[in-house]
């Protein structure tokens, strides 16, 4: 797809998109705005363009990605409410935990930049979005035991690379 070929789809379909991203909104009281599930998804579906998937309905595939992306912030938002804990420093984090978090930030950031773009797309859509394999597997059209196997290869590496830093 050329850049021209997205701008008009994105143009075409961005009502339909904002539509159901607002109606996800309101039913679950996200606090995303819209507009930014909205942006999320295209930037989404230009990457899936752009890595050469073959896209076959751009209008479907787009919908099925505000969906996931939706879904994927209302389970982000329930997993940070319920960890949240501990006494309350700097937002609702104790000293040691704010410390941990930034630790292993830097570590996991350093980690990450080892792998492929395409195991890092699949490992955020895994762990940072809380979509299932099923998901990843429609979202990038790749085959479930294919994403799977990706993931377990992605998350060995990332396990030697951590042994070798301590």
């Amino acid at each position: 797809m050329t850049l021209q070929e997205f701008e008009r789809l994105s143009e075409r379909i961005r009502q339909k998109m904002l539509m159901l991203a607002g109606r996800f909104n309101d039913a679950t009281q996200l606090s995303v705005e819209a507009e930014d599930i909205v942006q999320e998804s295209l930037v989404a579906l230009w990457r899936l363009s752009e890595s050469g998937y073959p896209i076959r309905d751009a209008e479907a595939l787009a919908v099925k990605i505000v969906k996931n992306t939706c879904v994927a912030h209302y389970r982000k938002r329930r997993i940070v409410a319920q960890s949240i804990g501990g006494a309350d420093f700097g937002g609702g984090m104790s000293a040691s935990a704010l410390t941990d978090n930034e630790d292993m930030a830097k570590i996991e950031t350093q980690i990450l930049g080892s792998l492929t773009p395409s195991q890092q797309m699949l490992l955020k859509m895994r762990n940072d979005d809380g979509l299932s394999l099923d998901e990843i597997s429609a979202v990038t059209g790749k085959p479930k035991a294919s994403v799977k196997t990706t993931i377990s290869v992605a998350r060995k590496q990332m396990l030697e690379q951590l042994k070798r830093m301590l």
